[in-house]
């Protein structure tokens, strides 16, 4: 059998760690994860609900491709509630997950042989998802110098460099740095973007989870940008694996082709259930909190281990740490810190496949408890060694 070219792409080493954290806690093994950014709290009440009340009906079926009109609907009343903006519910695609809507907004704005600048560290999906595309990745190194984001002057440097750039993705909060983009930041590419006739798109996922700085939608600032966000982290729903997108009107139609041939339609249950998950901000909120307390155990615990902070924690819910002091090869680090002490974490090779062999990912999504007896095991690990 021919395997293609386009499959040769690194593997997603966190979810390659999360595998082994499973089969291991699978054999009885006392397993804490802090290798996946998934939220250890289960979805709302409201959207518990509201799936039970679906069951009961039971006719699941297809939808629009677009998506069910109360959902698109909620999501824009979502924007004018929360940011005062006013979206057009016919501009809001319902996806599977964020990571449907990366791959339309890839295969629908691009083509093969197209430039599109990310951050160096990222989120390696974008990286890897681009690569099987046929797109070409110019991962632009972001540090405490440039504010761990992306500028004009940067992409100047980087059209300079590697030719035309097509298209900008730029994540705030971003993962794993925890990078929140102001809203002057984010501004500046936007236009840099606007009058170069670049395709700009922002990553909203992990709003709502921002605990210091600006946090900015994008469409705040223009109707151009395409936007993509998801019910998986604010709102505690990875494994319904429900998003959306909000698109320039020239590219819903584009979007809708493609989505009708690849997926048909995000799940039926998903998108009822969605529609209750922005009724239950109270109980969001209290989420929130408890990922503050443990950002705050993460912020003052870790250097006192010996980690460094490698970027801000300004949002979502990671530490991103140097670990140089114990390791040259944070990959075989975490292999042993995994059979060693029932503690996994992700290396930073996942991120920037230059530098991140002196890093690692630490997710404290977790309850309070699990996050301080992890912390515990890797402190009494490294001190014994």
């Amino acid at each position: 059998m021919k395997i293609s070219r386009r499959s040769q792409v690194e593997p997603f080493h966190a979810m390659d760690v999360l595998a082994e954290a499973i089969e291991r806690k699978r054999q009885g093994r006392p397993v804490i994860s802090l290798a996946v950014g998934q939220p250890a709290s289960p979805a709302p009440k409201a959207v518990l609900e509201a799936a039970r009340e679906a069951l009961v009906v039971g006719r699941l079926g297809y939808t629009d491709t677009l998506g069910l009109i109360e959902l698109r609907q909620a999501i824009s009343a979502y924007y004018r509630r929360r940011h005062g903006v006013d979206i057009d519910p016919a501009r809001i695609a319902v996806t599977t997950g964020s990571s449907a809507g990366f791959n339309l907004a890839f295969l629908a704005l691009f083509d093969p042989g197209d430039r599109i600048a990310i951050t160096r560290p990222g989120y390696p999906a974008y990286r890897n998802i681009m690569a099987a595309l046929g797109l070409e990745v110019v991962e632009i190194a972001v540090d405490r110098a440039s504010d761990f984001t992306l500028s004009p002057a940067v992409l100047e440097d980087a059209a300079r460099t590697h030719g035309r750039i097509d298209g900008v993705l730029l994540a705030s909060p971003a993962n794993p740095t925890g990078t929140v983009t102001g809203k002057g930041a984010l501004e500046a590419v936007m236009n840099y973007c606007r009058e170069n006739e670049i395709t700009f798109i922002s990553d909203e996922i992990y709003h709502g989870l921002t605990f210091s700085g600006d946090e900015t939608t994008a469409l705040s600032l223009g109707d151009e940008a395409v936007v993509i966000n998801s019910f998986s982290k604010y709102y505690c729903m990875t494994g319904w694996r429900i998003g959306w997108m909000v698109l320039p009107q020239q590219a819903v139609r584009p979007i809708e082709r493609i989505g009708q041939n690849l997926y048909i339609s995000a799940p039926e249950l998903s998108q009822i259930a969605a529609c209750a998950a922005f009724d239950a901000t109270s109980e969001l909120e209290a989420v929130k909190a408890v990922y503050g307390e443990n950002r705050n155990m993460f912020l003052e615990r870790l250097p006192k281990i010996g980690f460094s902070i490698a970027s801000p924690m300004d949002g979502a819910f990671y530490a991103y740490a140097d670990a140089s002091r114990f390791t040259n090869d944070t990959s075989e680090f975490a292999r042993t810190m995994l059979e060693a002490i029932d503690v996994a974490a992700t290396p930073g090779k996942d991120f920037d496949p230059i530098d991140g062999h002196k890093t690692i990912r630490f997710s404290y999504a977790g309850s309070s408890a699990d996050m301080a007896e992890a912390l515990d095991r890797i402190e009494d690990w490294l001190t014994a060694k």
